[in-house]
Parts: C-alpha cells; structure tokens; sequence
C-alpha cells in the first residue's frame, strides 16, 4: 500500500478509536481521492469507511462502503452476508424502515431464513404502515416453522392477528386467532375469537346457531335469553331432541331455571319435552317424506334429527344420501355433516370432516372451530 493511501488511513484509524468521527471521515476521504489506486487500496478504504459510518450511525455512508465491499470478490460469502446483516440492523435501528426492509429482503434472500431478521422485517413493514405486508411476511415466517415441526411463539401469532386487525379484515383475523386457540388455547384467545364471528358481517343467519353451540361448548353462554333462542332455533330447524338435549345443559350448570324468566323457560321445556317424544314416534313417517323430497334440504334435517334420537348410523347415512342431492349451500350441509357426527359420539370422524369444510363465508371458521375444541378445549385458567 502507498504512502499516500496508507498514513491517511493509518490517522482515520487513530481518530475512529479516538471516537472523532469528522476527522476520521475527512482522512478516509483524503485516502479516496489518491489517484490511480490499487484494487486493495480501494477495498481497504472501503472497510475503513464502513467501520467510520457504522459507528458514528451514519448509515447511508455505512450502506454505501458495505456495498462496495459486498460487491467485491476479496469479501468472502460469510463476510458478505454479515455485512447485509448489519446494513438491515443498522437501518432499522436508525427507524429507516424503508432502507431496512430494502436490505433485509436482499439479506434473506441470499441467507435463507434467519428468525431475528425475519422479524425486523415484519416489524420493519409495520411501523411504516404497510399492514398487508407485514402480515404476509409474518404468516410466511409461521408457516415455514409449522412445516418444520416447530410451534410458532405466541408473539407472533398475536402480532398477525394485530396486522389483521390494522388492516380490518376480519376474515383473516379471525384465521389469525383460529391459530392462535390452536396453539395457545387461552380463554382470551377463544373469546375473541368467538366475538369476531359473532360481529362479522359474512356470517350466514344459518350460522348464528352454530355460534351459539360453540359459546355453550367454551363457557360463554349464560344468558337465559341466549339459551331460549338457541333452543326455538333447534326446533324450527326440525330438530326437538337436540334442542331438548341444549337445554338440559343450560339447566345442569344453573344458567336456567334461577331467574325471573323460570316459568317460561319451565314451559318452554315443556313443550320441547313433548316436541322430542313425538319427533322420535315419527322418524319413519319423516323419513319416507325426505326421501321422496326432490331436494337435499329434507334429507339432511331427517338425517341429522335421526342421529340426535340415537340412529347414529342411520342418520349419517340418510345425510350422505342428501349431500348427494347437491344442497343449494354444501359447505353448510358438511359442516352439518361434521357437527351430526359429533352429536353422535364420532369425535375422530368429525374432526377429519371439519377439515374439509370450506367457504369464506363464515362455515369454514365455524368447522376449524370445533375442530380446535374438540381437539384442544380451552384452558379454565
């Protein structure tokens, strides 16, 4: 190395320890301008440059000096990817979210995945704003690691379901909570999850039912008023004995018969009693009238009322045969399917059902839910 480059290099070096940034910047600046320099020279000032501007926080200047030294065949591929590393630390560090997103891509794309880099990508994104991204990155990282057998950290489920919520688009919040239950099944979680079904605008009325069981299911249903609805809407669906058997349980854990309401409820029971009684004397007559149906509809409520009144096999067989039919909604028809099999003690074989439920309109968030009760119920505490 010259004279010329080299003591200019020598006193950057000495003002760098020194912590005098500006006069260790002015002498790397007077070893650049040396004419006719060797390629080493070059690469050598470059490496005085970026250890001037990454330590005075100029990052700019640092992201410039690393790039040339990124470029150059002296710099060996785990220097270079430390480098890249450092120009996304140092730019996030600096809230340059946009340089550090721009860095930290180029770093994962040579480097593959790295955790800590991922997530000041994610974070990176959503301090800008950019909410869809920042999701989209953070539900990739998740991904990955459940493909690799891993468990993703609570952290990161919570923040996919912050960037949904950011972005208000509740369908995806609420798969970002449906993870959430399935890995962390705190009760929290599952109330909000349930909330977000209940307010989200796609879900079908048909569904509200479902909701209703899955807030009895998880120990949120206490409202008589909630138990008489749930049940009225279990008989209009032609189904008396499973309305009967919902609201036994509103009896069995004290949410029935203790308030000013008791009478009612009392003759509503009643009624329901006799509802059931009669429906069971009928299952023959019932069926022969959904078989000749032309449409599904029939079939599937026949089937469904046979299973709750203990012909299991039976019952899902005369709701296969309605599912055949071609149901005017077949993703509700399968959810049904599922939650018929689940009322008939076939636990395995509607979890494997609900996983086939499809539809953005609500059914398929149902089918995941009891699917995730069925195989995690939420913890007491």
């Amino acid at each position: 190395m010259s004279m010329a480059v080299g003591k200019p290099l020598q006193q950057a070096q000495a003002a760098l320890a020194a912590h005098n940034y500006a006069k260790a910047t002015a002498d790397v600046n007077e070893a650049d301008a040396v004419k006719k320099k060797s390629d080493y020279e070059t690469y050598t000032i470059a490496q005085m440059r970026a250890a001037v501007a990454a330590q005075s926080g100029d990052v700019a200047g640092a992201t410039k000096a690393y790039d040339t030294l990124i470029a150059s065949s002296r710099t060996s591929k785990p220097a270079k990817l430390q480098m890249m590393k450092a120009e996304g630390t140092m730019a996030y560090s600096a809230k340059d979210y946009p340089r550090a997103v721009k860095s930290i891509e180029a770093y994962l794309k040579v480097a593959g995945a790295d955790t800590s880099m991922q997530t000041l990508l994610v974070q990176s994104y959503y301090l800008q704003n950019d909410f869809a991204n920042a999701a989209r990155v953070q539900q990739d990282q998740i991904d990955a690691e459940v493909k690799a057998g891993q468990k993703p950290t609570e952290n990161q489920l919570q923040f996919l379901a912050s960037c949904y919520t950011k972005l208000k688009d509740e369908g995806a919040e609420t798969h970002a909570y449906v993870q959430l239950v399935k890995y962390y099944p705190k009760p929290q979680y599952w109330a909000n999850l349930i909330h977000g079904l209940m307010v989200n605008p796609k879900i079908p009325p048909a569904l509200q039912f479902d909701i209703q069981r899955i807030r009895l299911a998880t120990g949120v249903l206490h409202d008589p008023a909630d138990y008489m609805d749930m049940t009225e809407r279990a008989v209009q669906a032609g189904m008396p004995q499973l309305a009967l058997k919902l609201m036994n349980e509103g009896y069995a854990n004290g949410s029935l018969g203790k308030d000013a309401g008791a009478p009612r409820e009392a003759r509503l029971h009643a009624m329901v009693v006799q509802r059931a009684a009669a429906d069971k004397a009928s299952l023959a007559a019932n069926e022969a009238t959904a078989l000749k149906a032309p449409t599904a509809g029939p079939l599937l409520t026949a089937g469904y009322d046979q299973v709750t009144q203990g012909q299991v096999d039976h019952g899902l067989d005369l709701m296969r045969q309605g599912m055949a039919r071609k149901p005017l909604h077949p993703e509700i028809a399968q959810l049904d399917y599922g939650l018929a099999q689940m009322d008939g003690g076939r636990t395995q074989d509607a979890i494997k059902t609900f996983g086939t439920v499809q539809g953005d309109n609500g059914p398929r968030d149902v089918a995941q839910l009891w699917a995730l009760l069925l195989e995690k119920p939420p913890q007491t505490h």
